[in-house]
């Protein structure tokens, strides 16, 4: 478990866009996460088909959820495990934007290259928006995980259009950045956290193989960025004061218990 970055990770961000830190969320957390995550009702109602592509595909679920709640997902979302190293790395306090629970079960689609600040860039002024993935399962290569164009970062905001459900950088652009670029499956064991910068090409293929590939996502914003819509977006947490391991326990084991109960 990291809470602190050192210079060097930082450095490592810079030049390449991600980081992995290995074992970010301890791993008791991770499977009762995993656990909830399969029998909670609320996120079973709320989970989603998205098709990502223009004609034919394989179609993604996921849930996504704008803001914070009581609930296990978003105690992770606010735990110093992760806040503190997106602080180190833009040397500001961050702010929480949104969070996705991706249930990349076998026969589940995947994504096209795309950067997060091309969704964003109607909101925030500066690429200074940051993802972080949490696998909750083993991801691999096999199973559709991450993949990133190493250093990609440095090319600034790309065009993006619609295709299907997402947004898709311009396909021209992509041609030669996945020429000039190192193309890096990013493979995490579970409790890895993936941080990604806004501006990163980014995308996974679709899950052919036979084991699932659950992951959270959260979606953090620095606070120092400027809005240029008129009104902050409703969903735009105030800079997060971080939960400590045990509050973050506290928070699960509640959320577990309230499923029990019900």
């Amino acid at each position: 478990m990291t809470e602190h970055l050192t210079p060097e990770q930082i450095a490592s961000f810079e030049h390449d866009g991600y980081l992995i830190v290995p074992s970010a969320i301890d791993r008791d957390i991770i499977e009762r996460l995993l656990e909830i995550a399969h029998s909670d009702p609320e996120l079973e109602a709320d989970s989603k088909y998205n098709q990502n592509y223009d004609d034919e595909g394989i179609d993604t679920r996921l849930v996504y959820r704008g803001g914070f709640s009581e609930d296990a997902y978003s105690a992770v979302g606010k735990s110093e495990w992760l806040v503190q190293p997106a602080a180190n790395l833009w040397n500001d306090s961050v702010c929480h934007f949104y969070h996705l629970n991706t249930q990349k079960n076998p026969n589940t689609g995947g994504w096209q290259y795309h950067q997060d600040y091309g969704y964003h860039y109607r909101e925030f002024l500066y690429p200074d928006f940051l993802s972080v993935m949490v696998a909750l399962d083993p991801a691999t290569k096999e199973n559709g995980c991450l993949k990133v164009l190493k250093g990609s970062n440095h090319l600034g905001r790309l065009e993006h259009r619609q295709s299907g459900s997402q947004l898709i950088a311009d396909e021209a652009r992509v041609a030669f950045a996945v020429d000039a670029f190192e193309e890096v499956h990013c493979e995490l064991a579970p409790g890895d956290a993936l941080f990604f910068h806004g501006n990163i090409l980014h995308a996974s293929n679709a899950n052919l193989s036979d084991t699932s590939r659950w992951a959270m996502i959260y979606a953090y914003v620095a606070a120092g960025n400027t809005c240029v819509l008129e009104e902050p977006p409703a969903d735009l947490s105030d800079p997060i004061e971080p939960l400590s391991a045990g509050e973050v326990r506290h928070t699960v084991e509640a959320h577990a218990a309230s499923m029990t109960a019900t």
